[in-house]
């Protein structure tokens, strides 16, 4: 089977996606029955190839990304993006396919990608199915309203026209029945590494507990609600405690701000951006996993917690619903009842019996999602589609 996969987000560039695509492009180059190649956004101003293997290739295409953004994608990164594969892919699909044809396209995100496998589908005849990631489905982020108000009809358009829409929780796929009522999906949940991210096997110190959040510092993350639930925590707890914020966003400065105007500067690192491969010791000496997101896909730091033996102190939105069971691997909490949070906060720090058995159970639960299975899941769906030949 040979596969064109598209996303404009793939390391160094992007979350939660970036590391989704990499894990299943891994995953496929132990399988001698795929070939796959990725089209994403480069760093650089020049075009790169790289093979990840026999038969897994990364074309980067040069978009004038900044450096200080990897993070996130403006309107001119995408719009780049668009244009620059659109004029690859013509010369590329039509060499590629004096080899052999494209079976398959997946599009990560519905714009840009899905509409550029939509393109490619009329000129070419590949078949195409896209993969929601969370921010390209209306009503996710109020970041995008204005963009979901126009293109709302576009994204209608591309689900109806892909051979398979495949949400990554039930949450998403929920979110995305609002915009297309009937709209056939089929879920497959984002995975985890559960050989990098495991427990600790030694004895982490029981004081100060460590709350740690590892997400993108932008309004929609919460994070803004944990400072002031952490701060109200800290007065009434019986035990020490610190709070460590990992990630860039728009929103650093304005917390930063904020956990000064609060007196608990002493008690909050922000950690700034850290390497992937960098994250396991930050999740080994952290005692709880908060994540007070207004909204969520299936997110890839609470997936990394959960596989650290972590519990998870999450907001029941998007994917945490799967993640997390009241009172057995963790807690849910509303973001704006800020005396609730930092009780629960507060109630579980205090409790090293709780924070051992929540753990046991995140960890249950992430052995039976690693990325091995995921990419099985989506090789499937894209065999389906294949036309007979």
């Amino acid at each position: 089977m040979k596969l064109l996969f598209l996303n404009y987000e793939y390391p160094p560039i992007g979350g939660g996606a970036s590391t989704a695509t990499e894990a299943i492009l891994k995953a496929w180059r132990e399988d001698p029955e795929v070939e796959v190649h990725l089209i994403t956004s480069g760093v650089g101003h020049r075009y790169e190839k790289v093979s990840l293997g026999w038969s897994v290739f990364v074309h980067r295409m040069p978009i004038g990304k900044d450096i200080a953004k990897l993070h996130s994608q403006s309107i001119r990164d995408i719009l780049v993006y668009t244009w620059r594969v659109w004029r690859f892919s013509r010369t590329f699909i039509r060499e590629e396919t004096r080899k052999q044809p494209f079976d398959a396209t997946l599009a990560f995100f519905t714009v840009p990608c899905g509409f550029l496998a939509y393109l490619i589908e009329r000129r070419f005849g590949i078949p195409f199915v896209v993969s929601l990631r969370g921010a390209d489905v209306p009503g996710f982020s109020e970041k995008y309203d204005m963009f979901y108000l126009f293109a709302k009809p576009l994204v209608r358009f591309l689900w109806r026209r892909a051979r398979v829409v495949i949400p990554n929780s039930a949450g998403i796929r929920a979110l995305a029945e609002q915009t297309s009522p009937g709209q056939p999906m089929r879920i497959i949940e984002n995975g985890v590494d559960t050989v990098t991210f495991a427990p600790d096997n030694g004895e982490k110190p029981a004081s100060p507990v460590i709350y740690l959040s590892t997400s993108r510092l932008t309004p929609r993350k919460g994070i803004h609600f944990l400072i002031e639930a952490f701060a109200v925590a800290l007065k009434g707890s019986s035990v020490p405690l610190e709070l460590w914020l990992i990630g860039e966003g728009e929103q650093k400065s304005a917390l930063q701000t904020r956990v000064i105007e609060l007196g608990i500067a002493s008690q909050v690192r922000f950690l700034g951006r850290i390497e992937h491969d960098r994250l396991v010791s930050y999740y080994h000496q952290a005692h709880i996993f908060v994540l007070p997101s207004k909204n969520e896909g299936m997110s890839n730091s609470a997936l990394e917690a959960l596989a650290s033996g972590l519990p998870l102190v999450v907001s029941g939105t998007g994917g945490m619903q799967e993640l997390v069971t009241e009172g057995e691997n963790g807690c849910f909490i509303d973001p704006e009842d800020m005396v609730a949070f930092a009780r629960v906060l507060s109630d579980l720090a205090a409790s090293p019996e709780r924070i051992q058995a929540f753990g046991i159970e995140s960890r249950r639960r992430a052995e039976v999602r690693g990325w091995e299975q995921v990419a099985a899941q989506f090789k499937s769906v894209l065999g389906s589609v294949i036309r007979p030949s």
